[in-house]
Formats: C-alpha cells, sequence, structure tokens
C-alpha cells in the first residue's frame, strides 16, 4: 500500500510540474469577419495569416488588406520568449512570444507609434478556428479586438 501511494504522489509531483499543453498553430488561416470584433477600430477588407509551428519555433506571414493599404508580414518567434524585431511600414517592432496557461501570448511594441499589442492566441478544440484576442496600449487610450481565423 506504501508503495502505491509513494508512486501515485511521484506521478502528481511529476506531472504537476509539466507545461500545459501547447496547440500547434500550423496551417493557412483566413480571418472570419462575422465572428471577429474591432470594436471601435476599421476592420481590414481581408486578413489571413500562414502558421509555421514547431515548437518552440513560430512563423508567422501576414497579409492585410485595408483602408490605408495593402501589408504583409514576416515574424519569426521562439515561443520562449525572446524579443525579435520586425519592420511595418517603416516602423520597427520589437515583440516576443512566450507560453502562459496553454495561450500564446505575443507582445509587440511600436516605440516609436507609442503602441503596444497584446495578442493571446488560442485555438479551438477542433483546431478549425484560431483566436487572436487583442489588447492595444496607445496614448489615444486602450481598444480590444478579436479576430477570428477559419482553417483553410
Amino acid at each position: 500500500m506504501i508503495n502505491l501511494l509513494g508512486v501515485l504522489l511521484a506521478f502528481v509531483v511529476v506531472t504537476a510540474g509539466q507545461p500545459a499543453t501547447r496547440p500547434n498553430f500550423s496551417g493557412e488561416w483566413k480571418m472570419n469577419v462575422s465572428k471577429s470584433n474591432f470594436g471601435p477600430l476599421p476592420p481590414p477588407s481581408v486578413m489571413n495569416r500562414t502558421i509555421t509551428h514547431s515548437e518552440p519555433a513560430l512563423t508567422i506571414v501576414e497579409e492585410q488588406s485595408s483602408q490605408i493599404g495593402d501589408q504583409k508580414t514576416t515574424r519569426k518567434y521562439v515561443t520562449d520568449g525572446s524579443e525579435i524585431t520586425f519592420d511595418v511600414q517603416g516602423m520597427a517592432v520589437a515583440s516576443s512570444a512566450a507560453w502562459k496557461d496553454g495561450v500564446l501570448l505575443v507582445v509587440s511594441r511600436v516605440d516609436g507609434a507609442g503602441l503596444t499589442f497584446t495578442d493571446r492566441m488560442t485555438l479551438s478544440a477542433d483546431g478549425k478556428s484560431l483566436t487572436s484576442v487583442v489588447h492595444i496600449t496607445s496614448a489615444q487610450g486602450d481598444a480590444d479586438i478579436t479576430v477570428v481565423f477559419d482553417k483553410q
């Protein structure tokens, strides 16, 4: 009886220290406008993401079309919180990605514009829907948007 109890206790201690399940975001994703909510901000007419994810490497290629034109960005992360820098319309963006409780938290700063984007990325249980809940902080005030993507 004591040996069985010891084994069970050891199992609980070992598994309690393991990270929560980390979903794989790989795929072609297209914004679902009807399920997304841009709040006070004008939504893009098109937003697509191509994600290649092989933990801990994560590459996101995002294409958007909006009133201000077309944009394409490529971001290559390591999901350990390491900071990367990429360019959007001539402005440097410092960004990092890290797991927190099974959610991928991507924080991006555009110091030149005084903006911070905190993106909480989750995957639906069936793997067919990717949701980005983004909190935007700026000198003009904060905003929250939710972008839902359908797997193609």
